[in-house]
């Protein structure tokens, strides 16, 4: 049984993750936490659940996990924290830097840390099912992808869509930095071979969607995947956490999670 804490829990994700650790098998819900100098003891009122003012104090309350959905200077301070104390840790926050990808993958050295852009199932089956389309098209065919989200979301292109162009130029052989395209306008000329376009659409309610085309002569192939609500990410980060607890120290991800990693 997997004792888990929900950072944030005052947050949409933060509500949804919770739901899904009372209601999954081998998840137990230990503690939420919200920010310091938060109304912890009032929303605990409000929630009937405990709830913390800050991360020691949860972890405190004999927890062996904790499921991230945040920010990024907020996830690396639960992350020094979880390093310290050898929890696990799910990470599903986006916008991250090279230098704060960098900071995780150290305090991973000190406790098993989970993480990935999108934690719904589908959406890592999509990343496999990427890499196989891409190897077997080869460079006859162009990638393109597009990530369309609520009008809140602030960063793009989305985690999930940078993690889709990633698998794509992997499987291909080139180096994304080398030949992403975020954005078209003008007079651009002809597509380049090599080129991957990423592209972002923002507005409304719109949970989550990707798509990725692969457009060749005479016809095109479009991998899908469409999030009608926040509940499938929760349940893959509850899923990730059952996974990560009591686990020896590394950088995982959903693919580890899945059992894809093994023999890919």
């Amino acid at each position: 049984m997997a004792r888990i804490v929900v950072t944030g829990i005052a947050g949409r994700m933060g509500r949804e993750i919770t739901q899904a650790v009372e209601e999954m098998a081998g998840a137990h819900f230990v503690a939420g936490t919200v920010r310091r100098g938060g109304n912890a003891a009032g929303l605990s009122d409000k929630l009937a659940l405990p709830v913390d003012d800050g991360l020691e104090a949860a972890l405190d309350r004999g927890a062996d996990a904790v499921i991230d959905f945040t920010t990024p200077e907020a996830s690396l301070a639960h992350a020094r924290i979880c390093a310290e104390r050898g929890a696990a840790l799910v990470v599903g926050t986006t916008g991250f830097t090279p230098d704060q990808k960098a900071e995780l993958t150290a305090f991973a050295q000190q406790a098993p840390i989970v993480f990935a852009p999108n934690m719904s199932v589908g959406v890592n089956l999509l990343f496999r099912l990427a890499a196989q389309a891409a190897r077997t098209l080869g460079d006859a065919y162009d990638a393109e992808i597009v990530d369309a989200h609520h009008k809140h979301k602030r960063d793009a292109p989305s985690g999930t869509a940078l993690r889709l162009a990633e698998v794509v130029a992997d499987a291909l052989g080139r180096d994304l930095g080398a030949v992403a395209n975020y954005g078209r306008h003008g007079l651009v000329g002809a597509r380049p071979p090599a080129e991957i376009g990423i592209q972002t659409v923002r507005g409304g309610d719109v949970v989550g969607e990707h798509t990725l085309f692969f457009f060749g002569e005479g016809e095109r192939i479009e991998l899908t995947h469409k999030a009608s609500s926040r509940g499938a990410f929760a349940r893959g980060a509850v899923r990730a956490a059952i996974w990560a607890a009591g686990r020896k120290p590394g950088l995982y991800d959903m693919q580890d999670v899945l059992g894809f990693s093994e023999g890919a």
